[in-house]
């Protein structure tokens, strides 16, 4: 690998993904994307992450579109860009483990309809529940990108980081990507954390973080300097506050410089003016709220990644509790400590978000504790960096043994099950996994698109009807 400094930036767009994920809950529509994709395409991106994340749930439960679909859309405009995904380990796109033989076949699925990269992860950086997702990403020829989910605590030694760097690389990954959900790598730290993962790896390095704390573009410069060959920006009008730093603001920091990118900030102009109506729009309807616009340092105190903290501000008013928000905001650190301190990012994050949440409406801690919670405690998402809480162990799981194992080892091959339960639902291969992943919302989107054919279907007689009177 060419040493430190010898090489442009590279320059991951996310405007397709986490930028409308952190700042308007994934609400943007395929029909959005498509007419800015060939100016996007002509930008010279290391990579537009467009799928994965919570795109698949809100397309399919929200916006009433087919995930797959948008992916092939997406793949036939990208003609000379890498598509980027996000993909949860075990859990893929989910909020549970799933058996080995779904997870290889979503993999198979996302590289044959388009995805050139994938960057994997798991919520308690457990590498045991990337070990599938691994193999099958390198079996289909993708380009295998496991992230590290930064977090703070004395356990994250900078030791911790480069042995898992290390190990990381053993496991066959393609490249290594510092994944700062919550904003929480200030740029020093940034640069004592990049020189420690280059000892341990040879692998390139990429770093994504988000605004929440203010930080992130001073982080990114002290990172690059450092050593760290890719970062993750968003184009401006969705950029900042929950989302990631303006790439635009990036390209030009760099500009004249070793690392200049030599991106065009004429044509990112052109794309920016595309999206800053949308901009406008969620601003006037609220689906942008304000609140994640801005900076809030107080991230450094409780770790709560953005989408965490917009999904909190529904959950409090649709409790009509708005008022217990730093209440809440106070309670996430406790409830994170009794769950073995894993860093907060998805599923992790809103099963210690919501059971905080509960904490404080109930006025008791522990009172209730939610489904997921219990799956924690028991060891069904992987082990913890530190112990669970005793106290608050018993009171999950009672006397049940916890699991030590590598999680899917207990879990049955479960592809055969659902193709069988959605035979005659099924349209397409993939089908089954938008079953697989969330059944519930895949069978009232199948319901809905034969809805919609038949209804088209419907009027195509009826105009037929019309051109030939009987």
């Amino acid at each position: 690998m060419a040493e430190t400094g010898k090489k442009p930036l590279k320059i991951t767009e996310t405007i397709l993904r986490d930028a409308h994920q952190s700042l308007i809950a994934t609400r943007m529509s395929t029909e959005q994307m498509l007419p800015i994709i060939d100016k996007m395409d002509k930008v010279g991106y290391h990579s537009v992450e467009c799928w994965g994340g919570a795109t698949f749930d809100a397309s399919l439960r929200f916006l009433k579109e087919d995930p797959w679909e948008r992916l092939r859309k997406l793949r036939a405009g990208f003609k000379n860009t890498k598509l980027q995904m996000l993909f949860r380990g075990q859990n893929i796109l989910g909020y549970n483990h799933y058996s080995d033989d779904v997870v290889e076949y979503f993999v198979q699925k996302s590289i044959a309809n388009g995805i050139d990269i994938i960057r994997i992860f798991d919520c308690f950086n457990d590498l045991r529940n990337l070990e599938t997702a691994v193999k099958a990403a390198n079996k289909e020829k993708g380009h295998a990108q496991i992230a590290l989910s930064y977090t703070l605590g004395d356990a994250y030694t900078l030791e911790y980081w480069k042995n898992t760097a290390r190990k990381i690389e053993e496991m066959g990954a393609d490249s290594l990507c510092i994944k700062d959900m919550a904003g929480l790598l200030v740029p020093y730290e940034a640069d004592r954390l990049v020189k420690a993962l280059k000892e341990g790896t040879k692998l390139p390095i990429q770093l994504h973080t988000h605004y929440t704390s203010g930080v992130a573009s001073m982080t990114y410069l002290k990172a690059v300097e450092a050593g760290c060959d890719i970062i993750d920006t968003a184009i401006s009008p969705f950029s900042m506050g929950t989302s990631q730093p303006a790439t635009e603001v990036m390209v030009e920091t760099f500009k004249g410089t070793e690392y200049d990118t030599g991106l065009d900030q004429n044509l990112l102009a052109e794309i920016a003016d595309y999206f800053r109506p949308m901009q406008e729009e969620a601003l006037k309807t609220g689906l942008l709220n304000p609140k994640v616009m801005g900076v809030n340092i107080k991230t450094l105190l409780y770790q709560v990644p953005g989408g965490m903290l917009s999904n909190l501000v529904s959950q409090l008013k649709e409790a009509k509790a708005e008022d217990k928000y730093y209440q809440v905001l106070e309670e996430i650190p406790r409830v994170r400590k009794d769950f073995g301190e894993p860093p907060l990012v998805t599923p992790s994050s809103q099963i210690v978000g919501t059971q905080a949440v509960l904490n404080v409406l109930q006025g008791e801690r522990y009172k209730m504790i939610t489904k997921e919670s219990k799956k924690v405690l028991s060891g069904e998402f992987g082990q913890t960096i530190k112990p669970f809480n005793p106290e608050v162990q018993k009171k999950a799981i009672g006397d049940a043994t916890p699991i030590t194992c590598r999680p899917a080892d207990k879990i049955e091959p479960q592809l055969a099950k659902f193709e069988e339960e959605i035979k005659e639902w099924k349209q397409q291969d993939e089908d089954v996994l938008s079953y697989a992943l969330f059944p519930q919302v895949a069978m009232e989107f199948f319901k809905y698109r034969q809805a919609q054919q038949t209804k088209v279907d419907v009027n195509a007689a009826d105009t037929k009807n019309q051109a030939y009177p009987v």
